[in-house]
């Protein structure tokens, strides 16, 4: 299994999470974006630049990705995609989406795009509580402990 990181909206504290994640069970953690980002150094996480532009980060995750791994994202359409193909999706505030949830997220996030092209403010999401982390830390640690022990 390897993690990979749609990086350019995952917010500082949930990368440190995941780094020592990645560290304690020796896991290859990638983070994409348009952008350079610091990462520390490790022989098991690497950051991947890839060219500006709206999605690239999410294409290229999808064109790497094999059955099995895990992406980080908040971005619904990339986690249908993940799950297409196989993966496991976890949002920055600890949501596993899945089989099962992803349409009805996906018709939650076109609705509420159609109301803000209509004019309606929907307001954005609150910010990352401490609450949030470790429902993160706690739902990360569950689904790698589950895949690991699924390995072997």
């Amino acid at each position: 299994m390897k993690i990979w990181v749609d990086a350019d909206a995952c917010p500082v504290v949930i990368k440190e999470i995941l780094f020592r994640a990645a560290e304690r069970n020796g896991l290859q953690l990638t983070l994409v974006a348009n952008q350079s980002m610091r990462i520390p150094p490790s022989r098991f996480i690497k950051m991947l630049q890839v060219a500006s532009g709206f999605d690239e980060a999410d294409k290229e995750i999808v064109k790497l990705l094999n059955a099995g791994d895990l992406v980080i994202t908040g971005d619904i359409p990339l986690a249908a995609d993940v799950i297409e193909k196989g993966g496991y999706a976890l949002n920055p505030r600890g949501d596993l989406y899945s089989a099962e949830n992803i349409r009805e997220r996906l018709n939650m996030r076109d609705f509420m795009d159609t109301m803000r092209a209509g004019g309606i403010e929907t307001g954005g999401p609150s910010p990352l509580s401490q609450r949030d982390r470790n429902i993160f830390a706690n739902n990360l640690d569950k689904l790698l402990t589950k895949c690991t022990k699924e390995s072997q």
